[in-house]
């Protein structure tokens, strides 16, 4: 049995997603070993939050039957995508779903947990965005797409240099 998502309730869950973005990226900020990569995880904060203000506008423009009915998804894939990413979303900012950072991690570690939650991030989007039509910000959406993945890259940057 699927479980269908109504847009409104899509959107709660990216918006809920960049909340836990922000406060991990602000959390490792406090723990980074340089100013440089400090600075790094406090700009991609503030990035996440720009997403979270983004997803909250475009929830705002849904109208009551984007807000009640359930999206399209006459085979029922989307969703089991959906909810499949909707289980991990609370991961974003922890060790794994049920582990919390215990504030001992390294810069490494902290750089990794960050890469896996922005490719997670990625991959709920990439989902999400089938379902969000051209007038309520479909390219939005793929602009944040766009944007995680620069994310993800950046952080690569600075492992791999923590490596060299």
């Amino acid at each position: 049995m699927s479980i269908a998502f109504n847009a409104d309730e899509i959107f709660e869950m990216a918006e809920q997603m960049e909340r836990n973005a922000a406060t991990f990226c602000r959390e490792a900020a406090t723990k980074a070993p340089t100013r440089q990569i400090q600075d790094m995880f406090l700009r991609l904060a503030a990035m996440e939050d720009g997403h979270l203000r983004t997803f909250h506008e475009m929830r705002a423009m849904l109208s009551d039957q984007e807000k009640g009915g359930t999206t399209f998804d006459p085979e029922g894939e989307a969703t089991l995508y959906l909810q499949a990413m909707a289980d991990e979303r609370g991961f974003e900012g922890k060790r794994s779903r049920t582990e919390p950072l215990t504030g001992k991690e390294s810069p490494r570690e902290l750089l990794e947990i960050a890469i896996e939650a922005e490719k997670n991030s990625i991959l709920y989007y990439v989902g999400l965005k089938n379902f969000v039509t051209d007038r309520a910000g479909r390219d939005r959406v793929e602009a944040i797409i766009r944007e995680e993945v620069s994310h993800a890259a950046e952080l690569r940057r600075y492992l791999a240099a923590m490596s060299a």
